[in-house]
């Protein structure tokens, strides 16, 4: 079983980098040194009514320093509390916790939307291979300059104010790109039209499921998504998302 760890963390630096959508480097070593991408750490918040933490993706490891960076969009109270938090302040934070992409030397398409691109940046940073980048956003723009220095960039925006308007899958099509293996987060519709296309050019994806959390650690069983395969935990066709995932070959679930 891979190591996990609780601590108190304490933030290096917390920006704004989009309306409503925050960066935080944490000072972990064990997790840095830990950490893979796909992977993501749970933070606790500090306000006593709120007992479960919030799961969030990393987006950046900084084995050297010691550091991890999480980006995420102020969705609830949660998240509301840990943007108001500034460098010095601490947070218990727990990971890294569930199961990341495998990564492969192969011509790779990655594909994020919304608030499911972060986890490309680290993913990017370690393949070594050709790297071409999808991004779709809704309208705002964040992240693009991180994933620039790791691959080709392409950007889709909803209405066409940014890069090509339409899908991910729009944005791929007229792009004309071309992979060998897929690697994939974002929402379930995005994610869905991404499992059609990998199935429909007879190529590998792995995709990083969104499901809400309670544990993060595979012991409630509350953010569990339908699978192929029974599950020798449940023994129904669940896959748990924390704990199974949330990476699984796109084949695995049904979304």
């Amino acid at each position: 079983m891979a190591e996990k760890w609780k601590e108190r963390a304490v933030i290096v630096r917390q920006d704004e980098i989009a309306t409503n959508v925050y960066s935080i480097w944490f000072q972990t070593e064990k997790i840095a040194g830990a950490a893979k991408p796909g992977q993501f750490i749970s933070i606790f918040g500090e306000e006593g009514s709120r007992l479960l933490p919030r799961p969030i993706s990393i987006c950046e490891i900084n084995k050297e320093k010691g550091m991890v960076r999480v980006v995420y969009r102020v969705a609830g109270k949660g998240t509301e509390e840990f943007s108001h938090y500034h460098a010095g302040a601490a947070l218990f934070i727990m990971g890294p916790l569930g199961n990341g992409y495998t990564l492969k030397e192969k011509r790779a398409l990655l594909i994020g939307g919304g608030i499911g691109i972060p986890p490309l940046v680290e993913l990017a940073k370690q393949l070594n291979c050709e790297r071409q980048i999808v991004a779709g956003y809704q309208d705002e723009i964040f992240l693009a300059d991180a994933l620039s220095k790791y691959g080709t960039l392409t950007i889709a925006t909803e209405n066409g104010s940014i890069g090509i308007k339409g899908t991910v899958i729009d944005a791929i099509k007229e792009k004309g790109i071309e992979a060998d293996i897929i690697y994939a987060c974002g929402p379930t519709p995005m994610l869905r039209a991404v499992k059609e296309y990998a199935a429909e050019k007879g190529i590998e994806a792995q995709i990083s499921v969104e499901e809400r959390m309670a544990c993060g650690i595979g012991a409630c069983l509350a953010c569990v998504c339908q699978s192929k395969e029974t599950d020798s935990h449940t023994n129904v066709k669940n896959k748990r998302v924390c704990k199974d995932g949330p990476v699984f070959q796109a084949e695995e679930v049904e979304l």
